[in-house]
C-alpha cells in the first residue's frame, strides 16, 4: 500500500507531466493564442430604429466573411448611434461560423464601436459559454480596425477553459 506521501508525489509528478504537454501542444487550459483575420462585408442594410430625437438610433444588418486564421461567416446585428457629425457608436452581437485555427464550431462575439470620417475602430470579446464543436470553451478578446461597411483587418487572442 502507498503512503499518503507517495501517492501526492505521483500526482504532483503526472500533473507536471500534464501541464508540459499541454502547454507544449498549446491546447491546455488558458494557453493563449493569437489568430488574425481580414473581414469582408459581403451585404449590409440600415435601417432607421427610432429617430424621435437626436441622435438617431439605427439597426444595421451586415454579413461577413473572415480568411486568415479565422475563417468563415458571420452574420452581425448592432445598433448604432448616428450623431449629426456622421460619427457613430455600435453595439454588435454575431455568431462566427467557421473555422479557428485548425478548430471547427461556432462562437459569439459581443462588441463595441466607434466610427469617425469613415473608419470604423471595435473591440470585442467571446460571450463565455457560446463556443460549440471544436471551439466550445472558447474564451477570447480583441477587436478590428478597418472602413465601415467595407472591410477590415481583425485579431482574437483566444484560450480555452
Amino acid at each position: 500500500m502507498m503512503s499518503f506521501r507517495t501517492l501526492t508525489m505521483v500526482a504532483v509528478v503526472a500533473l507536471s507531466t500534464w501541464q508540459a504537454a499541454s502547454v507544449q501542444s498549446g491546447t491546455g487550459p488558458h494557453t493563449r493564442a493569437r489568430a488574425e483575420a481580414n473581414i469582408t462585408v459581403q451585404s449590409s442594410e440600415a435601417k432607421p430604429y427610432d429617430q424621435t430625437a437626436s441622435p438617431a438610433l439605427i439597426e444595421v444588418r451586415l454579413n461577413e466573411t473572415f480568411t486568415g486564421d479565422i475563417s468563415g461567416e458571420s452574420p452581425v446585428r448592432a445598433l448604432q448611434v448616428l450623431r449629426t457629425d456622421q460619427s457613430a457608436s455600435l453595439v454588435s452581437v454575431q455568431r462566427f461560423r467557421g473555422k479557428l485555427g485548425e478548430r471547427q464550431g461556432t462562437f459569439v462575439l459581443q462588441g463595441s464601436e466607434i466610427v469617425e470620417n469613415g473608419k470604423i475602430k471595435a473591440t470585442w470579446f467571446v460571450v463565455p459559454g457560446s463556443g460549440t464543436g471544436d471551439l466550445s470553451g472558447l474564451r477570447g478578446e480583441g477587436g478590428f480596425e478597418g472602413h465601415f461597411g467595407k472591410g477590415s483587418h481583425g485579431n482574437l487572442e483566444y484560450w480555452f477553459e
